[in-house]
């Protein structure tokens, strides 16, 4: 047996001892494998919530809809609007951390009042490797996270997705809005709608872009990340782009040419590392 298999025997194990769960579900790789999997396993008791707010791509929420109506799974949405969180739109290093916990306490309370015995996430192996404060509310909170407790990572985890024939194997890893946005630089309605139109012009724009973020910089610049293999794709049409975007609200737009990376805002963090810094947070996102 393929170490993937006793790690996939392992998180079906760990379902069927719940015995029933709400699965937070964006449409990403990594909750709607769980969702599957969870779905197989617990049936009518497995429950998807998704969490509706200006910060979550409408595409994605269209996309969870259909995957939820297509697979029989009962699916909860529930809204969840960030921007009145004054910890979330002032946009701190730790901002995620507060984001997850006003929305898993929502979710927490569904399961609740549904008599659900947990609330599961999506969280992998491969989040260990990177600065992600919304884990900690996540551990806070006591919401489940099966897929890493199993060992699978996202290689893993697409893997499987592939065998099992879901739609979602190859899709590109994605985050919210919000992550646009370099830390310090105050969160708006009107910023969160601005890029994500951008991304969707973009999309329409280069059919088939793998990864690809459109990053709001300070004076509202554009900064464009794609794959390296798109890179050249994308710089053919400069004076288009440069265009569309200024027309969506950019002052201008810029093409990194390191190309599309995880993280890349978390960048900064480490630069402020061995200094005193201005917004009172040390290189960890946490307040001095």
């Amino acid at each position: 047996m393929r170490d993937v298999d006793v790690k996939l025997a392992r998180l079906r194990r760990a379902l069927r001892d719940l015995g029933s769960a709400a699965v937070a579900f964006s449409a990403g790789v990594d909750s709607t494998f769980l969702l599957r999997v969870a779905h197989e396993e617990l049936g009518g008791r497995c429950v998807a919530v998704t969490a509706r707010s200006r910060s979550f791509p409408k595409r994605e929420l269209d996309e969870a809809a259909a995957f939820c109506h297509a697979e029989g799974v009962r699916q909860v949405v529930v809204d969840s609007e960030e921007l009145d969180i004054p910890q979330f739109a002032e946009n701190p290093p730790d901002r995620c951390y507060h984001c997850k916990k006003a929305i898993f306490g929502k979710l927490l309370d569904f399961a609740r009042e549904n008599g659900l015995a947990a609330v599961l996430e999506g969280s992998n192996t491969d989040d260990d490797g990177d600065y992600r404060p919304g884990r900690r509310a996540i551990a806070e909170l006591g919401v489940r996270s099966p897929l890493h407790d199993a060992g699978l990572s996202k290689a893993e985890i697409r893997t499987l997705s592939r065998e099992i024939g879901l739609p979602t194997a190859d899709k590109p890893s994605l985050a919210c809005l919000a992550s646009r946005f370099p830390y310090g630089e105050r969160i708006t309605a009107d910023g969160l709608e601005m890029v994500g139109r951008a991304e969707e012009w973009m999309h329409s724009a280069f059919p088939g872009l793998g990864q690809l973020r459109v990053r709001c910089l300070a004076g509202r610049t554009a900064r464009i990340e794609v794959p390296p293999a798109d890179i050249g794709r994308v710089a053919g049409k400069a004076a288009e782009v440069d265009s569309a975007q200024r027309t969506l609200g950019f002052q201008c737009a810029s093409l990194d040419l390191r190309g599309y990376r995880t993280g890349s805002m978390n960048e900064m963090l480490g630069q402020r590392a061995g200094r005193a810094n201005n917004d009172g947070f040390n290189q960890h996102g946490q307040r001095n």
